[in-house]
């Protein structure tokens, strides 16, 4: 039994806007693109990536998660346009964007990275973009122009407005079926 845990800190995404996102993935599925597609199970906001860590510095975590989250205030995020990474042309990374709300979740992740930075955690050098992340292309050429073609079509989708109440420490278990994602621990979201 592995004492690492595969760790990242979320905020959760309702289900109307998992089966929008869904519809949409349904829709770019039309090329013949390499796409490995999330589950709408497994769709959320990442705030930030841990990867692999200590189970031991679980608790140090979410302390700092708690920290840094419950002086903040609700807020409702719009999930709105589709785009890739690092560009539609040359999709990487297809994903969900943000409007309403992408200021406020700038600062959630700046106030959970500053904390974290505290317990040694490195920073991202380049500025978060919030997104979901609803696919990642394989390395083939096939198929890309349309992808590109298709992402772009849905530049303007309209996925819902939600509430973000409260933010998740997950892990992940990668398995053969996908991966399997367990809270650690949740943090709400206490400010006025």
């Amino acid at each position: 039994m592995s004492n690492v845990v595969r760790t990242f800190i979320a905020v959760e995404i309702p289900g109307e806007i998992k089966q929008r996102a869904a519809r949409m993935i349904g829709e770019l599925r039309a090329a013949p693109a390499k796409v490995k597609w999330v589950e709408p199970a497994h769709m959320h906001w990442t705030l930030k990536f841990l990867g692999n860590i200590d189970m031991l510095e679980i608790p140090a975590v979410c302390d700092a998660v708690k920290e840094a989250v419950e002086p903040l205030a609700c807020f409702d995020v719009e999930a709105k346009g589709a785009g890739a990474f690092p560009d539609p042309r040359r999709p990487r990374t297809v994903w969900v964007g943000m409007g309403e709300g992408s200021e406020k979740m700038v600062e959630l992740h700046d106030a959970v990275e500053f904390e974290l930075a505290k317990l040694g955690y490195r920073s991202e050098n380049r500025r978060f973009r919030p997104h979901l992340t609803i696919g990642r292309v394989r390395q083939s050429p096939a198929g890309i122009p349309e992808l590109g073609r298709l992402i772009q079509e849905h530049a303007d989708f309209e996925g819902g407005v939600s509430l973000v109440d409260e933010v998740v420490v997950f892990s992940s278990v990668l398995g053969r079926d996908g991966p399997t994602y367990d809270p650690l621990c949740h943090v709400e979201l206490k400010g006025h």
